[in-house]
């Protein structure tokens, strides 16, 4: 019966366990541009069979975030290629996370002032995008209104998501994860209650709500090829303010079947239940198994007990952590010997210096921290 520390396959990869890094945004790359320490920070985590690295954006139409790293210029490959190189160095595999957030974002992060795009032209009056405050310094401010985007444009959109995958290759990412979750652009699209559409992307159907993540899917696919290609999905997910829709089972078993016809690397499901969301519907996660039978990350409130049971169980192949892994750089390798871990700092997620970034410790079984 397999466990957390044993080898997996995914796609063209040997993962050296199955424990993953789930992504996390950071907000520590000044202009769009990862920097020596992200390389560092990558690299003291890279005991993790995976690593997906924090949201990275597509565009800069697609920022939510003050200084978090793209993927959308020359200067950015070059940029991350020493981080991809350091985190092979340590054996582990990395695929970015790429990233749009659509209407969860601010006019400060926006070319022109632009107002954001997204599938609505509703706002998420009640929630944050990390932009630039009043007073020019980066901060929390309310998310903008949106304007939904036109049909014609979603081909530019999706088209945005395919070269940033094509940059990725060339910055030496394995692979990419596109981020579906989490109420961002995918997911804008895929629930009911704030896609209020009328065209072929609406809410009508099934096949209309899952349209724009499989066409995101399968450009990437078709430019990097299907074992590179993963993406994130929050299932039930209610943060950035969606909400409840008729027929929300069916279209995220539905999007399950067509991941499984596509053969990509992996599927990563979020359970929200961590950030204080509803938990999925008990026994959804087998629905989704059964309808996916490719790699199956879950990501959401493990633990090394729940990992395992449920890697054992067949239910899923890798198990990702988030925050234990900002103040654990080491994370694996204590969950291994039962060492205790270091508490995370809140305050230290999201901008700064190497300070609750890179200085963490690791343990020692005789006292002394490196």
């Amino acid at each position: 019966m397999a466990d957390l520390f044993d080898t997996v396959r995914l796609g063209g990869l040997t993962l050296k366990n199955r424990a993953a890094m789930a992504p996390m945004t950071r907000a520590r790359s000044p202009g769009n541009l990862p920097t020596g320490e992200t390389a560092r920070y990558y690299a003291q985590r890279a005991g993790a069979g995976l690593i997906v690295t924090e949201g990275t954006v597509i565009s800069p139409e697609g920022s939510g975030f003050a200084d978090c790293p793209g993927l959308w210029s020359r200067e950015q490959v070059a940029a991350w290629q020493p981080v991809t190189a350091a985190v092979h160095d340590q054996g582990a595999a990395i695929f970015t996370q790429i990233w749009h957030v659509g209407r969860m974002s601010h006019v400060s992060l926006q070319p022109g002032g632009a107002a954001p795009v997204s599938s609505t032209g509703q706002q998420a009056a009640n929630s944050s995008a990390f932009g630039i405050t009043q007073d020019s310094t980066p901060g929390f401010v309310t998310a903008s209104k949106p304007r939904p985007l036109e049909t014609g444009e979603i081909a530019r959109v999706v088209g945005d998501f395919a070269k940033a995958a094509e940059n990725a290759v060339a910055a030496g990412f394995d692979g990419v994860e596109i981020h579906g979750a989490n109420g961002y652009l995918v997911e804008q699209f895929l629930n009911g209650a704030v896609n209020d559409r009328t065209d072929g992307y609406g809410s009508q159907s099934v096949g209309n709500r899952i349209r724009f993540a499989l066409e995101v899917v399968d450009a990437c696919i078709a430019r990097i090829g299907k074992d590179k290609v993963g993406i994130r999905l929050s299932p039930f997910g209610r943060l950035h303010e969606l909400g409840d829709f008729e027929g929300e089972e069916d279209t995220f078993l539905t999007l399950a079947a067509e991941l499984d016809k596509r053969g990509l690397a992996f599927v990563h499901i979020m359970d929200q239940a961590s950030r204080g969301a509803p938990a999925m519907p008990h026994g959804f996660l087998a629905k989704f198994r059964a309808a996916y039978s490719g790699v199956l990350i879950l990501a959401g409130g493990m633990d090394l007990e729940r990992s395992n049971a449920m890697i054992g169980a067949g239910l899923i192949d890798i198990a990702a952590f988030g925050a234990p892994f900002t103040s654990n750089p080491d994370l694996v390798e204590r969950m291994r010997h039962g060492w205790p871990l270091t508490p995370v700092d809140h305050d230290a997620y999201y901008g700064g210096t190497a300070r609750g970034y890179t200085d963490w410790a690791t343990h020692s079984p005789k006292g002394d921290a490196e």
